[in-house]
């Protein structure tokens, strides 16, 4: 009877669910929009299927929370009754920022058009280019009232790119078909999403550990209000949040100011509090990376560190890529790590130790941060393994990321609990 009154109320409040008064379309601040993620568990690395093209289509695309754009490779299986490829120098183009034109010689097809927009994709795991055609058609996104979902939602003419099909063949889990990029270039999802639904610029990470056992999802729009209150628990009442840095790329970027091991310093804050854009510095928070990076002398002082907090006799011979490795029967409590954000007595980042440990056979787990040489592309990088079973809040608006204070698992609950992800 309570599933069917929401139903009810759902389908009534859909009527209800753009401004009419409005050119464009509005969501009630209300609603989100859901996107399920799995994680793949021989990347450790997240994936979402997106659905595109008419009739819709489940997708598999990994998450790239720093992409700039969606990114399909359309040089095979690719048929829908509604893709266009833009004229160049046209409004799209310029939407997309690029004003490269491009010509297929060969027989026209979705990617393969005359005339059209040029546009770069990445490979956000080999960080390999390569040029495709700029494409518009059909994606769907759930709606949400709570946590049940609702009515799948379209943006009829939603742009992306179609890369060529070299970028899938290193570095991305099985069977996927491309990139779901969410950063801050102007063609991202979550800038689409926002910009065509009209919602509060913010999304929410929740990303599930168990690879098959249950979805993780991203959720757009006001997820702190909307969600605060789960199944009795305020699971957005300890969010603290550090200001936000976008580089000219599009990438989320934090500034940590210094970096404690149970209490122990790992490096002087000058190791770790610069931001330069275009240099090593600041740090990235990246799905694309399945573990912690760390520069080379802040990797070195923090496997140090990190090693003199467990029983010497646990240490067995490491297995690459990892450098620190030890038996788990030996180890009570893991070392926990704080990532104090912005200034000395700035807001506190805690990573246990079990989102920066992976067991890699039985009896026998490693430090999971990975050694990024003396130039990596941030000082250092919040991988997805840092992420999972985490909110973390995006708050493009107001420049700045929300992280909870306390693991969902404080209140004995887990990502895939959010969502009612049955049929999806």
């Amino acid at each position: 009877m309570a599933s069917l009154l929401y139903f009810l109320v759902l389908s009534l409040s859909c009527s209800f669910l753009f401004s009419p008064s409005e050119s464009n379309n509005v969501m009630n601040p209300a609603y989100m929009l859901v996107l399920p993620t799995q994680k793949d568990a021989s990347t450790g690395l997240h994936w979402t299927n997106l659905l595109k093209r008419t009739p819709l289509t489940q997708v598999p695309v990994l998450v790239d929370l720093n992409g700039n754009q969606v990114w399909l490779n359309c040089e095979q299986h690719y048929s829908s009754k509604t893709y266009e490829a833009p004229f160049c120098h046209s409004a799209q183009c310029f939407r997309a920022n690029t004003h490269q034109c491009l010509s297929c010689p060969a027989a026209t097809r979705p990617g393969c058009h005359k005339n059209t927009c040029g546009l770069m994709s990445t490979n956000p795991v080999t960080q390999q280019n390569g040029l495709g055609e700029l494409g518009q058609d059909v994606l769907g996104i759930h709606i949400s009232l709570g946590t049940q979902l609702g009515e799948v939602f379209t943006v009829p003419q939603f742009l992306f790119s179609c890369a060529p099909s070299f970028l899938l063949q290193k570095g991305l889990p099985k069977n996927i078909e491309g990139v779901a990029g969410l950063g801050h270039a102007p063609i991202s999802l979550a800038n689409q999403l926002d910009s065509h639904f009209g919602l509060q610029r913010q999304f929410t990470t929740c990303l599930s550990r168990y690879s098959s056992s249950s979805k993780g999802a991203i959720i757009f729009g006001d997820a702190p209000n909307n969600l605060h209150e789960f199944h009795g628990h305020a699971i957005f009442h300890d969010l603290a949040y550090t200001p936000l840095t976008i580089t000219p790329q599009g990438e989320y970027n934090v500034r940590v100011n210094s970096m404690r091991i149970n209490q122990y310093s790992v490096a002087p804050v000058k190791k770790i509090s610069s931001t330069t854009v275009g240099h090593s510095g600041g740090t990235m928070i990246s799905t694309s990376t399945p573990h912690m990076v760390l520069q080379q002398s802040l990797y070195e002082s923090f496997v140090q560190v990190f090693a003199q907090q467990l029983p010497k006799q646990s240490q067995v011979k490491a297995l690459a890529p990892f450098e620190l490795c030890f038996r788990t029967k030996n180890i009570s409590e893991y070392p926990s790590v704080e990532l104090v954000m912005e200034k000395p007595n700035g807001p506190v980042w805690r990573i246990s130790g079990e989102d920066l440990t992976v067991q890699t056979q039985p009896g026998v787990s490693c430090l999971a941060v990975v050694n990024g040489g003396m130039q990596p592309r941030a000082e250092i990088t919040i991988g997805a393994r840092q992420l999972e079973e985490n909110l973390v809040v995006f708050d493009l608006a107001k420049s700045r990321v929300g992280f909870s204070t306390s693991p969902l698992s404080s209140f004995g609950v887990k990502c895939g609990d959010l969502f009612n992800f049955v049929n999806v």
